[in-house]
């Protein structure tokens, strides 16, 4: 059964059938062979969506929905600007830092690329920046927003792995702020190096003033994450709390967001969790099947076999999710893997939050790899550019991001430190 529906649905994949139909497809295969009732498939269905924390999702696509549409993010980008839009290579910088601040309340990374690129990325190209490489620092930048919490492929990990969703957004904090200063250094010394982005401060406010301007926008992560964090509320009422106040603050105070707005906020939001869910729940009975046929146990007996220490295993399933991320959606890769790897990584020590950082991080990278890198797409729709002309500038933002994720694979504690240091343990 497991190898008739793992087999079908790479043909799916090789057909270009989207995603969640192959996956959706593999298991209709898998039930057929194994006999059983059909009803099956529509209890797991309806199993996989049954799950509190998967409220959050919806909630935090309006949310940075939002906060495009109200104005919110462009205050955001005012701030990030007057903080580092003063040095060389300032306005790239202020991309990457814009996408950090965004990232803490919008938990998506397409959601960041359109609201922060949209000004930034015509910005950058108007001071000189090449266009090839402000949409790839974009879309680099951007996969921030599932790193940074709150974070939707997180959300999707503990639900898969019964982990702890609040620790698992403690522990991507730290890891976040690495990439985001690692990608701005990298920025800089490129701006140095091509002697671009001397203008980049003029126009910009004082800190004070922007700081007056924005503080409403501001305020919103710390709200979210201090409420999460001070035990206000939990992630999944956090998201509430966020689509809350970016409706008050956009409406009725920056005026910003009409009714009209609103409306086409709204379908775009319910259109963006509507697909999510839709690879939810058949990954749901695809996962359901391969726990069925004992597959989590017989794959970790292969790689116990192949991987004779912690260290070596750590590294062999960063190559494979590498790959795996490449081809597959991210939500689907963490929902169909997450079960099925967690219990060969608990046998090598690994501790499961940590390697639901590992999971994040790592299967982010596709989301701006060729061929299907979302952010890529999102990215070259905002600069109106061709995605082969961003393959050579993307390099080196993809190198930075594998150095940052070597150090955080292999360094436990800058993502647990935080947690633990939280949660008392």
């Amino acid at each position: 059964m497991s190898q008739i529906m793992i087999v079908s649905m790479l043909i799916f994949f090789g057909l270009s059938v989207p995603v969640a139909v192959s996956i959706g497809l593999a298991s209709l295969a898998g039930v057929g062979t194994a006999g059983l009732p059909w009803v099956v498939v529509a209890q797991q269905l309806f199993a996989a969506l049954d799950k509190y924390p998967l409220v959050a999702i919806p909630f935090f696509i309006l949310a940075g929905n939002l906060m495009e549409a109200g104005g919110i993010s462009e205050r955001m980008v005012e701030f990030a600007k007057s903080v580092v839009g003063g040095i060389q290579g300032g306005l790239a910088c202020t991309c990457v830092l814009t996408c950090m601040i965004f990232a803490a309340v919008a938990g998506s990374s397409v959601a960041t690329t359109f609201a922060v690129g949209a000004i930034l990325i015509p910005a950058m190209i108007r001071h000189g920046y090449p266009a090839p490489f402000a949409a790839s620092l974009q879309a680099s930048a951007a996969e921030l927003g599932v790193i940074i919490p709150p974070s939707i492929p997180m959300i999707l990990y503990a639900v898969s792995t019964d982990t702890s969703t609040g620790e698992l957004f403690i522990a991507g904090v730290m890891p976040g702020i690495l990439i985001g200063v690692a990608l701005m250094v990298y920025v800089w010394l490129y701006a140095k190096r091509n002697n671009l982005g001397k203008r980049d401060g003029e126009g910009r406010l004082p800190l004070w003033p922007a700081f007056k301007n924005a503080w409403l926008a501001l305020l919103m992560p710390v709200i979210i994450l201090g409420g999460i964090y001070g035990g206000v509320f939990t992630p999944t009422e956090a998201s509430v709390v966020a689509v809350m106040y970016a409706v008050v603050v956009g409406k009725f105070i920056y005026r910003r967001l009409t009714f009209k707005q609103l409306s086409v906020t709204l379908h775009k939001s319910v259109v963006s969790t509507a697909v999510i869910m839709f690879v939810i729940a058949n990954a749901g009975v695809f996962s359901f099947l391969l726990n069925r046929a004992g597959i989590p146990d017989a794959l970790g007996v292969w790689l116990s076999q192949i991987f004779d220490t912690k260290l070596s295993f750590l590294m062999g399933m960063n190559a494979a999710l590498f790959v795996i991320g490449m081809f597959i959606e991210t939500s689907a890769s963490i929902v169909v893997l997450a079960p099925l790897l967690l219990p060969v990584a608990l046998k090598f020590g690994v501790e499961p939050v940590h390697f639901g950082i590992i999971m994040v991080v790592n299967l982010a990278l596709g989301m701006i790899t060729p061929p299907f890198g979302v952010n890529l797409f999102a990215a070259c729709a905002v600069a109106k550019l061709p995605l082969e002309r961003l393959i050579k500038p993307l390099i080196p933002f993809v190198g930075v991001v594998i150095v940052c994720l070597m150090v955080i694979t292999y360094w436990p504690g800058l993502s647990l430190g935080l947690r633990d240091l939280v949660y008392g343990k």
